[in-house]
């Protein structure tokens, strides 16, 4: 008798043991998730790319040392950023318009910080920090959602990104070519890593945007705190009753039917298709209507979405932590003014259209940046003046300005005093960029010049030469 109750107590022993290990098994899965998608062969090869082409970054970057290595760090972090969110979107449903910025969170505060790193006063080092900034947008490729988000798909996203650092990495290749090779090799290694780099990865992997989970993830503090909830000596209970199915029958006849569907069931139901259409009298025909001219009105077109923004902002001219002034989303504002500045301070011009802005005074730097048809007028700059990705600006100093540069920009017009005449101006992928300059006599007209935007190369002993193409009548 007693090996009998033994015996069985036994067996009960067993089975709770099984339940308990069952119920725990949910748990113990949804904590392997990070670990399978560690093994997915796309995280793999961003490993490889980050290994190969980051580390070529890192390595000349920790030769030069100082601000450069600071910014070579924050390039790292953000790709270690951009790798979590890939694992994270596999584990994740994919989140509509309001929950997009909060997961885009971590990888915008990085990209935040690389752009306070160029702010301020202007270093030595400040093409590095420009060129390492501006290249991290090209990380915001994940955030493509589909093509009516306002963005480009992602390859060409990364492509146009690093169009922005290019003029910087340029600048790099330029001042260093035969002074230093560490910093030519950090700026070639730094393309590389955008191209083919993240631009072939991204083309291998995720050509239509981030691969997101189909089914919700259940977490592990759920599922434990069930099982803590669960009576040990009590067994599970009966699966539920199985749900009605998708395509049921009673379920197709319940609904009505929208679309070209109800259009023939109408037809089908035999009743006459003008039975609620109402007669047209002769005073309401298009003809015989006082309020009809035949005049077509023309309709402003709404401006296309940028293809860096979700939303238009709200207006903004502010003096952001004592050091940069940000002037950004002004339109048809043609009063704007800053007087109370002073040279260690920054100027910052964002998505202005159709605007004035006046500074008066003397500022460190000025940036104007995908502005449209923008009016700037200022009297000196210490270090440059800077139009980039604009249309249609015009730009007027009124004192001195030591350098003037035109990035990507159609329609640009620059008005140089006597005392900037000796400014250097540079220009690249720009069109219709055109200098006014004072006349001989204080009583004369401006006088205008148009830059050169084509060029002939010839290759000549040894070595080529670049001229501005030139046009003679017949």
């Amino acid at each position: 008798m007693e090996h009998q109750l033994l015996t069985r107590l036994e067996e009960a022993v067993a089975r709770l043991e099984a339940l308990a290990s069952a119920g725990s098994a949910p748990s113990a899965s949804s904590r392997d998730l990070t670990d399978a998608a560690r093994l997915d062969p796309a995280i793999s090869a961003f490993d490889e790319m980050v290994a190969n082409s980051l580390g070529r970054v890192s390595a000349a970057a920790g030769k030069i040392g100082g601000q450069v290595l600071d910014a070579t760090k924050t390039i790292e972090e953000a790709f270690t950023v951009l790798k979590e969110l890939l694992i994270t979107a596999k584990q994740r449903q994919k989140p509509d318009v309001a929950g997009l910025p909060e997961f885009l969170k971590p990888l915008n505060n990085v990209i935040l910080k690389a752009n306070s790193m160029a702010e301020g006063k202007r270093s030595e080092y400040f093409n590095h920090l420009k060129a390492a900034s501006d290249s991290l947008t090209a990380l915001a490729w994940i955030a493509y959602m589909g093509k009516d988000c306002g963005m480009s798909m992602p390859i060409a996203h990364v492509e146009e990104s690093w169009q922005m650092a290019e003029f910087y990495n340029n600048k790099i290749l330029v001042e260093y070519r035969n002074k230093n090779s560490d910093h030519v090799e950090w700026a070639k290694a730094l393309k590389e890593l955008y191209l083919p780099g993240l631009r072939d990865y991204v083309k291998s992997f995720y050509p239509l945007g981030p691969a997101w989970s189909t089914v919700a993830v259940v977490s592990s503090s759920s599922s434990s705190s069930a099982i803590t909830k669960a009576p040990a000596a009590r067994a599970p209970a009966p699966p539920p009753p199985p749900a009605t199915p998708l395509f049921s029958s009673e379920t197709t006849s319940s609904r009505p039917k929208e679309g070209m569907s109800a259009v023939f069931e109408e037809i089908s139901s035999g009743k006459s298709a003008t039975a609620g259409l109402r007669k047209v009298t002769d005073d309401l025909k298009t003809k015989n209507r006082a309020d009809r001219t035949g005049v077509i009105v023309a309709t402003e077109k709404s401006p296309r979405a940028n293809s860096f923004s979700f939303s238009r902002a709200p207006p903004k001219l502010e003096l952001q932590m004592g050091r940069k002034w940000a002037v950004e989303n002004q339109i048809g504002k043609k009063n704007l003014v800053i007087d109370d500045c002073d040279s260690k301070q920054s100027v910052y011009i964002f998505g202005c259209k159709d605007s004035v802005l006046q500074v008066k005074g003397k500022v460190n730097n000025i940036t104007v940046d995908k502005c449209t048809k923008m009016g700037i007028v200022f009297t000196d700059v210490v270090a440059a003046c800077e139009v980039v990705n604009c249309n249609g600006v015009e730009v007027q100093c009124q004192g001195s300005a030591p350098t003037i540069s035109v990035d990507n920009t159609s329609g640009c017009q620059l008005y140089l005093s006597s005392s900037s005449l000796g400014a250097s101006i540079t220009t690249a992928k720009s069109s219709e960029i055109n200098v006014l300059v004072p006349g001989a006599g204080p009583d004369s007209d401006w006088v205008e010049h148009a830059l050169p935007q084509q060029f002939v190369h010839t290759f000549k002993d040894g070595e080529f030469r670049t001229s501005p193409v030139s046009h003679s009548g017949a």
